[in-house]
């Protein structure tokens, strides 16, 4: 048989990759070892976090499914960062690890144009250093015209526990040996990485008198821009709060040698900002303790996720350092945690596309180009199965900005700066976060989703009843008044505001920081749609910083403008530093903004290649 898309592996890139190029009508094939560990959440059960939450909402907002798949089996959901400003605000849900693969499973096997196979694949079938198919382990031949690897921590992988050191993937199940030597042999350069997981304990062995209680938000919140909630807010599972103290640390320090970590064991880089216990005591030696969280893993609230505590201590030791902390000091463990190492791939080798600079039509998504967490895998997933579906289209790609979206971001950063440990999004990665918040991801991102065809007609006219409400709210609040009244007035004392002069728009007392535009519900005509009045409001307070936010993006998108040809001999190119040079040949930026983010870049090596494009292509 014989399809225009394979998918290789079913983890979240895995699954957004395949239902993105069904639903926009290519036959494709997902293939993965195990049914049972597609949509699989081997770490923490959980979706979003900082700047992980607004990459969710984009994968909704442009027709991705896990935002959708999230709000409908979530055990917590909660808006992370409300004191502070609305461009770091993002939800983060605790999963359910049970359910959440079930759904996923059932929606890829009901979307047409996409069949599922179980078995391993060992290699793939190149000619002209082109992807044309897979051979999997069982010498099954499967041609296709693209082929998207997003094979996770799977390849070559090896789990490491204390001295301790086998062949396996999460959960120690089977991984891939053949595709790693395979990669390297066709030119690809793979990097080792590493990650780790915290143990599993059981719920009735925690004393929950001696841990804090941190619950969910008591209002609906959904990773959905289109439809409303679904969970019950007043049953929302909780999660609690201790930490390590004086004795977890002397336990720690005094069996490092043990460790996989500090034995000299593991070679891969780790994830920095999801450091192991041990890396944290040792690292940070000046606290006295840190944080952990109790969060449950599946609905049916048995085993609790250990968060912050990621380790390669032996199993013995591991107890001991569990005992130690409040609530559980007649702790039972379920699971131990481990450390996992794996192969990925380079990705300054990968075009903006995710497709493979050696190997066309190959492209690859997740944690192979060297990314961390469920949310960036799943937004690479999405694009490399846009991309994949156009090009098979005769299409233009889709290549998201960096102010249009954290997916540009995450991807931009990747093929310009590469990496030299796993790759996670941060607020302060994305320049023009004040554009790209939580709030307006379908604003941004919506109409994209409708031209490429993975937003329906009913989440469409959604999102154009939502923009209509807005655009009414604006006007009212641009065209009706307040006046100084002594009842205006008392009003605004009341809430800490100047009183009135003259004849003032609502838009214009909403400008002030102390006024919410809930408090000026009286004044208006109708009842609004709480988020719409949200957006309307932040877009309003902080429309000064917005228009200089989008003078800066001006500036970028001159530079985006410039292209560099596809002929330019760098080897030519006078006065540039040789770092620049290098970086340049290997990333082979198409535009003189992508080549002033490579990493190694200064801005003389720019006004040298501006120089040179004039000179020799009359390139203004």
């Amino acid at each position: 048989m014989e399809y225009d898309v394979i998918v290789v592996g079913g983890g979240h890139a895995g699954c957004e990759a395949s239902l993105a190029c069904a639903r926009m009508g290519i036959k494709t094939l997902l293939i993965t070892t195990n049914f049972k560990n597609i949509a699989d959440m081997p770490c923490n059960p959980s979706i979003g976090g900082s700047a992980k939450g607004i990459v969710v909402r984009e994968i909704d907002a442009l027709g991705g499914e896990m935002g959708y798949c999230t709000d409908r089996t979530l055990l917590q959901i909660k808006m992370l960062n409300v004191k502070k400003g609305p461009g770091v605000r993002s939800l983060r849900a605790q999963g359910c690890k049970v359910n959440y693969p079930k759904q996923m499973l059932k929606t890829l096997n009901e979307t047409p144009n996409l069949d599922l196979k179980e078995s391993t694949v060992k290699e793939l079938i190149i000619d002209n250093k082109t992807a044309k198919g897979i051979i999997t382990e069982e010498n099954e031949k499967i041609n296709s015209k693209i082929v998207i690897l997003t094979t996770g921590t799977y390849l070559n992988s090896d789990i490491m526990c204390g001295h301790e050191k086998y062949k396996g993937g999460p959960h120690g199940e089977k991984n891939s040996m053949f595709l790693s030597p395979f990669l390297e042999k066709n030119g690809i350069k793979l990097i080792r990485l590493k990650t780790g997981t915290p143990p599993r304990i059981l719920k009735e062995s925690i004393n929950f008198d001696e841990v804090q209680i941190e619950l969910g938000d008591k209002e609906p919140l959904t990773f959905s821009n289109f439809y409303d909630a679904t969970y019950d807010i007043d049953k929302q599972y909780p999660c609690y709060l201790t930490y390590t103290n004086k004795e977890t640390h002397k336990i720690i320090m005094d069996n490092l040698d043990k460790c996989a970590l500090y034995s000299g064991m593991i070679k891969g880089v780790g994830p920095r900002y999801c450091p192991s216990i041990e890396d944290k005591v040792v690292k940070f030696n000046d606290k006295e303790r840190h944080q952990i969280f109790l969060e449950p893993e599946r609905s049916d609230d048995i085993e609790y996720y250990v968060g912050g505590f990621s380790t390669t201590m032996p199993h013995d030791i591991q107890e001991k350092l569990l005992k130690t902390m409040e609530g559980l000091h007649n702790v039972k463990i379920t699971k131990y945690g481990y450390a996992i190492e794996y192969d990925a791939i380079d990705p300054l080798q990968l075009n903006l596309t995710l497709e493979n600079k050696i190997i066309s039509n190959l492209f690859t998504a997740g944690q192979i180009n060297g990314t961390s967490g469920y949310e960036e895998a799943a937004a690479q997933g999405l694009i490399a199965g846009i991309n994949a579906s156009l090009k098979i289209k005769n299409k233009e790609p889709f290549i998201l900005k960096r102010n249009e979206a954290y997916i540009g971001v995450l991807i931009d950063d990747l093929i310009n700066k590469g990496i030299t440990e796993p790759y996670r999004l941060l607020t302060s990665r994305a320049e023009f976060r004040l554009l790209l918040r939580h709030d307006n991801a379908s604003i941004r991102l919506t109409e994209y989703g409708r031209k490429i065809g993975l937003i329906n007609d009913e989440k469409y006219n959604i999102y154009l009843n939502i923009l209509n409400e807005m655009n009414k709210l604006n006007i009212y609040l641009d065209n009706n008044y307040l006046t100084p009244t002594a009842d205006t007035n008392r009003f605004l004392e009341e809430n800490g505001s100047s009183q009135l002069y003259g004849k003032t728009s609502l838009k214009n007392i909403l400008k002030r920081p102390e006024i919410e535009i809930t408090k000026l519900l009286k004044y208006l005509n109708q009842d609004y749609n709480s988020r719409i009045a949200d957006m309307v409001q932040t877009e309003i307070k902080y429309e000064g910083y917005i228009n200089k936010t989008n003078q800066e993006v001006e500036k970028m998108l001159k530079l985006e403008s410039k292209k560099i040809p596809n002929d330019i001999d760098y080897e030519k190119v006078p006065n540039i530093a040789t770092e620049a040079k290098q970086k340049f040949i290997k990333v082979k930026p198409l535009t003189i903004g992508q080549a002033s983010r490579i990493s190694g870049v200064n801005p003389s090596d720019i006004t040298m290649l501006l120089v040179y494009l004039k000179k020799e292509y009359n390139n203004e």
